[in-house]
């Protein structure tokens, strides 16, 4: 029987997911998930006040959420000194990528981002045409001048950095961001995800100027507030283009209780520290953990840290597919130049215990299979 066409675009893209979950990863091998430190999520779980007013939502689950996030932008925008005006409400960065796109990216249009960086933007871009520029990573960092370059030499519509950087957990100081700003054609938008900024040192991020039309800033409640199984973000930028989110989204998206969890977390500033804390002390621990298996633990201003396995892309892999073996469920890079590293979530000790105890039996048999 015949079907009704897809669009042109739709037509040619493969069915495809930019990851592969650990529920699916469970599902094909029948092998349980011991120690989740994969995906970047938080174990160390939400703020109490977050929790409880999700159980207090839930009660109002009949009804539909508030479709301008009045409440969580209002208080967004009094905690970053602007205006309501300037902050958009999102299902996670995941979500507020895919109406950038879809704002400013038709076929054929060119877009900028590193060989290797979040997969997830290069999915939306291709969505709709999109025609993507992939500039090498420089070392274990985004090549900001290698990207510029790339901008100018092919007229790009948009152009995505990650600060701090995911997959290898680097970061630029402010002031070089800022110089790329200062650099970047007026008719090129820089997508700017921040989705870690909360954990990264003082002096990362760039303070914030909504007057700058082609900047626009994406933050996340995923990471350091816990709430990524709730998916809520939201978007930093010029009110003009914040508006125009209202001819594209769906009002209804974030659902009733992200919105009163997110306006929780943000009034627990003190669980806060403590989830930075319990982070920083993590990555401490798979640093270790790295050293005493003669691995090399790249530093880290996010909630994972990047292992260089020191040998191959292949040979990393064996190592994931090892320790996946034994319930561990981590990610790696994939681009050449990146793909000799895994990544590992940072995560609570009971985890923590788990990954010490597999790592040295993950290497032993991935270097026995090479």
């Amino acid at each position: 029987m015949p079907l009704p066409p897809f669009t042109a675009v739709a037509a040619n893209l493969p069915e495809t997911v930019p990851f592969v979950g650990p529920e699916a990863l469970v599902r094909r091998s029948g092998i349980a998930i011991r120690a989740r430190i994969g995906a970047n999520e938080s174990g160390f779980g939400p703020s109490p006040k977050a929790l409880a007013a999700i159980r207090e939502s839930a009660e109002m689950s009949w009804a539909y959420p508030d479709p301008e996030n009045h409440d969580l932008r209002t208080a967004l925008a009094a905690r970053l000194g602007i205006s309501a005006e300037e902050v958009a409400i999102g299902e996670g960065a995941d979500g507020l990528m895919g109406l950038v796109v879809r704002l400013f990216i038709s076929s054929g249009d060119r877009v900028v981002t590193s060989l290797g960086a979040y997969p997830t933007f290069n999915y939306h871009v291709a969505g709709y045409g999109g025609q993507i520029e992939l500039v090498p990573y420089q070392g274990v960092s985004e090549d900001l001048s290698g990207l510029l370059s790339a901008v100018r030499r092919i007229g790009a519509r948009m152009v995505y950095i990650a600060n701090p950087d995911n997959p290898m957990g680097s970061f630029w100081p402010a002031a070089h961001i800022e110089d790329f700003i200062a650099a970047l054609p007026d008719t090129c938008l820089l997508l700017l995800d921040e989705a870690y900024g909360e954990l990264a040192p003082q002096g990362s991020l760039p303070a914030i100027d909504t007057n700058r039309g082609n900047v626009l800033r994406l933050r996340s409640f995923s990471k350091a507030y816990g709430l990524a199984g709730l998916r809520v973000g939201y978007a930093i930028g010029h009110r003009q283009i914040i508006g125009a989110f209202n001819r594209v989204r769906n009002h209804f998206g974030v659902n009733r209780l992200a919105q009163a969890a997110a306006l929780a977390s943000l009034a627990d500033d003190q669980h806060l520290l403590w989830i930075c804390d319990r982070i920083a002390a993590s990555r401490q621990r798979i640093a270790n953990i790295s050293r005493a298996n003669n691995l090399e633990a790249l530093p880290s201003a996010t909630n994972f840290v990047t292992l260089d396995c020191g040998r191959d892309g292949a040979y990393a892999l064996r190592v994931l597919e090892e320790l996946g073996r034994l319930g561990v469920f981590v990610r790696k890079p994939m681009a050449p130049g990146l793909d000799r590293h895994i990544r590992i979530s940072a995560a609570p000790e009971a985890e923590m215990a788990i990954l010490e105890e597999t790592l040295p039996l993950a290497l032993k048999a991935a270097y026995g299979a090479s």
